[in-house]
């Protein structure tokens, strides 16, 4: 769509449009919130420097969240997920979270939080194959 000022494009996907909205957008939140988002990751190689798991999150204010965690599928009983996810609550603590929440299809990963303290607390159906986003929230110790 375009107008004689403006043009609107629809497309696939675009790492520059995610990087300039998220640095917009946390721009914008620091200013209303007083802080700004902080990202960290955790990973976990083996010998040969493959990647066998890792987590990626944020930490905004007194709250921390998880975006990503995977483990491959040949070292998902070993206990990494686990670690992984102790290495970041670890790290949100010492930055001074007081909660740390997630969301997990309901084919993922919510049994396993759920193991590990998190307590649900919202759950938004309608996804394909009649699954569910489930919302999860565990406190943190101060460190």
């Amino acid at each position: 769509m375009t107008d004689t000022t403006h043009t609107l494009t629809t497309g696939g996907p675009d790492s520059g449009l995610d990087e300039r909205l998220g640095k917009e957008l946390d721009a914008f939140n620091k200013e209303a919130s007083g802080c700004a988002p902080e990202e960290f990751t955790v990973r976990v190689d083996d010998a040969e420097g493959n990647l066998v798991g890792g987590l990626s999150g944020w930490t905004w204010g007194d709250r921390a969240g998880i975006a990503l965690l995977w483990v491959r599928e040949d070292s998902r009983r070993d206990g990494w997920g686990g670690r992984l996810l102790a290495a970041a609550e670890a790290q949100a603590a010492a930055r001074g979270c007081r909660s740390i929440m997630v969301s997990s299809f309901t084919f993922q990963a919510p049994a396993f939080y759920a193991r590990h303290g998190y307590e649900e607390t919202a759950r938004i159906p309608g996804f394909p194959g009649g699954h569910e986003d489930v919302y999860l929230l565990k406190p943190l110790k101060a460190s």
